[in-house]
């Protein structure tokens, strides 16, 4: 009699370990209602305690604490919108929807527009070929060798970092995601729609209620900040230094989550905030994997401690990596440019024209 097959026999490894992982993949009600508790009733109180001291006249230092606590907890909804979209926060397939709209009108994102396009991010993230939808606007050496002046110009502006993490996030939740892209399906549409009426409704029920001022003093410094924050914990967990990027006819699963995403190790309390999203590496090998799973997954899984992780202090380099350099495969600067080198490098197999459109979330 023949020995029975292995429960692994014929998967790829990328598959054999989201097997492994598989248990961590179970979403728990209660887990999501207690998440959904403590991040909406705090933001609620905050934005209470705001008004009532922009009402009273307090001093404009005393606003500070409470605005940048009250964008920590924007964050953190969006991490549940997040798991949303990878209906991973809930089992139940109405109420990750219900709980997709809520949270994502509450940080002004459509549901159904925003999960195709994270979703396609997925599926491209370290393929050169696959660029633009969803990331950030990035050109290798060569394009941008190959580039006009004006189109240099452009990109350097782009990549500048009051640009990419001040100006720009504001710009993508207040102004970029009222607008659905020529690619979006009927779902995706109504989303869109949908979640612009519902925010502008609460926007004149509260501008009415507390103020029209009063409502800008409060959402727009705090969509400010968490959209800035938000855009560093993406872009930090895609380009930094080691990052691993390809060409599609080599692109590898395994290699692209292990090597093109990163494990961002931060602070207890910004942990908290961020949902665990640092142990990014481990949310693209399995995405069903809701947020409170993440770190006992990684805790229980030796093998994927392999990952080195990225601090604070040392992803702050990140910011000055600008190009891809295929002929060293590895993120570098502008200033590099001026070093003593060849700048011309030879075509990558696959090579395909400059990518000098951003993509179109910005």
């Amino acid at each position: 009699m023949d020995e029975p097959a292995s429960a692994g026999a014929g998967l790829t490894p990328v598959q054999q370990l989201r097997e492994e992982l598989s248990p961590y993949g179970k979403p728990s009600t209660a887990m999501a209602v207690w998440q959904l508790i403590e991040t909406c009733v705090p933001y609620a109180a905050l934005w209470v305690a705001l008004v009532y001291l922009i009402h009273h006249r307090y001093p404009l230092w005393v606003l500070i604490g409470p605005l940048v606590l009250a964008a920590a907890f924007y964050v953190r909804l969006f991490i549940l919108f997040h798991d949303c979209t990878h209906k991973s926060f809930v089992a139940s397939p109405v109420a990750t929807k219900c709980l997709g709209y809520f949270t994502g009108i509450l940080t002004f994102t459509p549901y159904e527009a925003w999960a195709r396009h994270h979703i396609l991010h997925h599926a491209t993230y370290a393929d050169l070929d696959h660029r633009g939808v969803g990331d950030v606007w990035t050109l290798t050496l060569k394009e941008y060798q190959a580039a006009s002046r004006r189109e240099r110009l452009l990109y350097r502006f782009y990549r500048t970092p009051v640009f990419l993490f001040v100006i720009a996030p504001l710009l993508l939740f207040l102004i970029g995601m009222r607008f659905p892209s020529r690619a979006d399906l009927a779902a995706e549409r109504f989303s869109v729609r949908v979640t612009n009426l519902v925010v502008l409704l609460i926007v004149l029920v509260l501008s009415h209620i507390i103020g029209w001022r009063t409502f800008l003093a409060i959402q727009l410094p705090v969509m400010a900040m968490a959209s800035s924050a938000g855009v560093w914990l993406f872009y930090v967990q895609h380009q930094f230094a080691g990052v691993y990027w390809t060409r599609h006819v080599d692109w590898d699963p395994m290699t692209a989550a292990l090597h093109g995403s990163s494990y961002y190790r931060l602070p207890a309390v910004l942990q908290w905030f961020s949902g665990s999203i640092g142990l990014h590496f481990l949310h693209h090998i399995m995405p069903r994997i809701p947020n409170y799973n993440l770190q006992a997954c990684y805790d229980a899984n030796p093998k994927l401690h392999v990952v080195k992780p990225l601090t604070l202090r040392s992803s702050l380099h990140s910011a000055h990596l600008n190009l891809w350099d295929e002929a060293q495969r590895q993120l570098v600067s502008f200033r590099s440019l001026r070093l003593p080198h060849p700048l011309t490098i030879p075509a990558a197999p696959h090579e395909t024209d400059a990518h000098v459109t951003p993509p179109f979330w910005w």
